[in-house]
């Protein structure tokens, strides 16, 4: 009876929120001389574990132990899914051992907590090997489950890896949901893989057998269209409204956006027209899409006032509208109103961003108007604002083509200093402005060490590379480039490769160089014109 005394106690104490009172009555309980049972340990627990007492609950689990007490696997997956929330990850793995070691395997719904908790803390390799592991051991998994592991490899860039855990769910009699559709597409459309991401789904699109969402549909529209293939994207969006899924506000911005892009004015227009037919009215980022058109084609006072007479009353004017403005008057070499047009967008309490800074300091340097690009550059400072790859890239440009290669050399080194890694614009304008002032061998180390780093030379590299070497006389290093260059699968330009073949065949012919004899100076002149028509 006493017993059941303290049982008594204790849940009253639990449903008046009183959980320090309930543990001191629980506590009083184990060192009574009445018996505990295995039972009042789980149900405890449980209580402990719902409230996020998680010392608390794992000091209890030692206790009983000992005492030839365990969990049951209900309150095993119960105190795991809680431990997911806090990623005590070493006591998981402790419970997961001790789950084995009694034959018990995890329910359903803690096996998904900890894999998805594995997914996002980036441990995917191990969240397969869990997944595999609990499958052996007699864990059924769910879709949700294939749908975790698929959106966490595709995550990390495993596009091989998430397509056969696919292919083995539906080999394993899953049928995939509308969630398992969209983590596999959107994540293989990420990674421009539109093509696949449309064959995995084709027979879920074709059957009708799931009810697929916009999210699936717009990530494939939007894929075609970042591929260049408009006809395929305009299908999709026409079969989407046939099967039942009405093409929202993102399909139309997605399609409006290639549209502008593509100079396709009437297509565009008629896209406005059908999303205001449809009941869906353009939003901030249709009307910078149109802003952008009109910058594109129109005289930038127009576009200014565009903005001001159809945008700003509908409350459409954000940082991109500016910045787009701002561009436009910078490419148009009109810095006044451009910076003008920043004062106003600051004045009306609009943000600014690293990107329009960039375009402003680029437009004043530009024009030799280093102090106004210095008080910029002082401005997004004071702002907190760090700059990012494209605006060191940008200073490193014009620094280079101002013939100031000990500045740009600084430049480059502090964005590495600060964590920014240069891509192969970063290396370009610096190797540039190297082979330019007959600075070949500081060029050819900079070649050297973007590859060490990983970052692949491209065209134009080695077209700088190449032309620097020539510049220098130093032939043979530049056929060694061009092999390179070949293997990349890159060609010369063609006035290159002629001043290439014929330094080539004047240094063969040149008495003061090592005797060459004529067939060899036909026959190397005959393989280099046999590389250039490859």
């Amino acid at each position: 009876m006493l017993r059941l005394a303290y049982r008594s106690r204790i849940a009253h104490l639990v449903k008046s929120g009183m959980i320090d009172n309930a543990v001191q009555v629980f506590d009083e309980m184990r060192h009574s001389s009445y018996r505990v049972f295995s039972s009042d340990y789980n149900r405890f627990i449980g209580v402990l574990v719902k409230e996020s007492r998680f010392e608390l609950a794992e000091a209890i689990y030692r206790d009983m132990t000992p005492m030839g007490f365990s969990l049951i696997p209900f309150t095993y997956s119960r105190f795991i899914s809680g431990l997911c929330k806090v990623k005590k990850f070493d006591l998981i793995d402790a419970l997961l051992r001790d789950m084995e070691t009694l034959g018990y395997i995890p329910d359903i719904w803690a096996f998904n907590i900890y894999l998805d908790l594995l997914c996002r803390e980036r441990e995917v390799g191990f969240a397969v090997q869990t997944f595999f592991c609990m499958v052996r051991r007699g864990r059924k998994p769910d879709v949700v489950s294939y749908t975790i592991l698929i959106n966490g490899l595709l995550r990390a860039g495993k596009v091989t890896d998430a397509v056969e855990i696919w292919s083995e769910m539906i080999r394993s009699g899953i049928h995939p949901d509308n969630k398992a559709c969209a983590a596999l597409v959107v994540g293989l459309c990420h990674a421009r893989k539109v093509d696949l991401a449309y064959e995995m789904v084709a027979e879920e699109i074709k059957s009708a057998r799931v009810k697929l969402s916009t999210v699936v549909y717009n990530a494939l529209i939007s894929g075609f269209c970042r591929a260049g293939r408009i006809e395929k994207a305009e299908a999709l969006k026409s079969f989407m409204s046939k099967s039942g899924c009405s093409p929202d506000l993102v399909t139309y911005n997605v399609l409006l956006n290639y549209y502008y892009d593509n100079n396709m004015l009437k297509k565009a227009e008629g896209v406005m027209s059908e999303m205001v037919r449809s009941g869906i009215q353009p939003d901030a980022y249709s009307y910078n899409q149109l802003l952008k058109r009109h910058c594109k084609v129109g005289h930038p006072d127009k576009c200014y006032s565009f903005m001001v007479k159809e945008m700003e009353p509908r409350g459409f004017c954000d940082v991109v509208s500016y910045s787009t403005l701002i561009e436009t008057f910078c490419r148009a070499s009109d810095t006044r109103k451009a910076y003008k047009l920043f004062e106003e967008m600051r004045q009306k309490g609009i943000v600014t961003n690293v990107v329009m800074f960039t375009s402003l300091i680029k437009a004043f340097l530009r024009e030799g108007n280093s102090s106004v690009a210095k008080k910029l550059l002082d401005q997004m400072t004071e702002l907190g604002l760090s700059p990012d790859r494209i605006f060191y890239t940008t200073i490193l440009d014009h620094l280079c083509k101002s013939g100031n290669l000990d500045k740009a050399y600084g430049v480059f080194n502090d964005m590495i200093e600060h964590g920014i890694t240069p891509d192969a614009v970063s290396y370009n304008a610096l190797i540039s402005g190297l082979c330019r002032s007959c600075r070949v061998a500081e060029a050819m180390k900079l070649f050297e060490d973007m590859q060490s780093k990983e970052c692949c030379p491209d065209e134009l590299t080695f077209k700088f590379i190449i032309g620097g070497l020539i510049r220098e006389n130093k032939l043979s290093a530049a056929y060694k480039v061009w092999d390179q260059m070949m293997d990349k699968g890159f060609t010369l330009d063609r006035d290159v490769s002629d001043t290439l073949i014929k330094a080539s065949c004047s240094m063969s012919a040149d008495a003061t160089k090592p005797v060459i004899s004529t067939e060899q100076e036909e026959e190397g002149c005959v393989n280099i014109l046999k590389q250039t028509g490859d």
